[in-house]
């Protein structure tokens, strides 16, 4: 049997210094959304809305952790009332399931 595994594209030394680079400016904005989640500068409703292209591949989980008052336990209790799996990513959320936490924080 052949090796299945996919061939790593080659990239040049300032193609992958431009991916390094683009990978940590993404990293400190998700950092800085959460940041301003947690000090309250920022409504998680609109961030369910319209997630900012940076926060797309963010976790749900990690998004919803970074609010106040909500630890492990009470995230997974949401998570499981919406039917959203912990490893969902903020982009990948279906209208539903959108809605169902927009719902739910609006109250």
């Amino acid at each position: 049997m052949g090796d299945l595994q996919p061939a790593v594209p080659n990239r040049s030394p300032d193609q992958r210094l431009e991916a390094l680079q683009r990978a940590n400016q993404i990293r400190a904005s998700q950092a800085h959304l959460k940041k301003n989640l947690k000090a309250g500068n920022v409504q998680i409703t609109n961030i369910l809305a319209q997630p900012p292209s940076y926060a797309t591949n963010l976790p749900v989980e990690t998004l919803l952790r970074a609010l106040p008052g909500y630890g492990p336990a009470r995230v997974t209790r949401l998570l499981t009332k919406t039917r959203i799996s912990a490893s969902k990513r903020l982009g990948g959320l279906t209208d539903r399931q959108r809605t169902e936490l927009i719902t739910h924080f609006q109250d």
